[in-house]
């Protein structure tokens, strides 16, 4: 293979694989939307005095999404163009966007605790002022629970909980989709920066013996 094959090979690679990153980007901020604008979790944070703690992690979530996005088309850009100040500007891009989820992974996991704690605490607030409200409903609807660890329903429905551990398990999940798709996209990151490291590298290298 010469010189000229070998450039136009790492440079179609490179375009694919930050296609890929683009269509990764993609799915981090759908995954971003879903947490921030699911029904379910909407109807119990919408108070006015609900914690916004665990929207925190999202926010970023959805942020880290869209600079991949951006990330994957920009160095799409530079591939085909050979432009060196796109592909120097996909490489800091990177690193931000590591930190970034990084950042989103480390906050889901290590925020967990409090994040549902502060919920509980919210509900059962609400509970002691008013165990009929229209907020109280709502999150027995939602997570098929009853009343409080404290304050028990007398005759709760078959397999109904208090709504303090549904509140656990609820955002337990959800916290776990932040933490896990933040430190493995950031896993990814790492990766696709050698990669694109190399396939850079390479490609340099090829115009300058040609």
């Amino acid at each position: 293979m010469s010189k000229v094959d070998e450039m136009r090979c790492g440079k179609y690679l490179l375009f694919v694989f930050n296609f890929i990153f683009w269509l990764m980007g993609s799915f981090i901020l759908a995954v971003g939307l879903w947490l921030r604008f699911d029904p379910e979790t909407v109807s119990l944070l919408n108070g006015d005095k609900a914690p916004d703690t665990f929207f925190i992690g999202v926010y970023i979530l959805i942020g880290a999404g869209i600079l991949v996005m951006l990330v994957g088309f920009f160095g799409c850009c530079g591939a085909v163009r050979e432009s060196q100040c796109l592909l120097s500007s996909f490489f800091a891009c990177l690193l931000i966007i590591f930190c970034a989820e990084l950042a989103a992974g480390v906050f889901g996991f290590l925020n967990k605790d409090k994040i549902i704690k502060d919920v509980q605490t919210y509900y059962t607030t609400n509970y002691n002022e008013n165990n009929n409200g229209t907020l109280i409903i709502s999150y027995q609807k939602v997570l098929n629970c009853c009343g409080t660890t404290e304050y028990p329903c007398p005759d709760p429905p078959k397999d109904t909980k208090d709504c303090e551990t549904g509140i656990e398990e609820f955002f337990n999940t959800k916290l776990y989709i932040i933490g896990y798709v933040g430190i493995g996209i950031a896993g990814v990151m790492i990766i696709g920066m050698i990669f694109s490291m190399v396939l850079c590298c390479a490609i340099r290298n090829s115009r300058e013996v040609i």
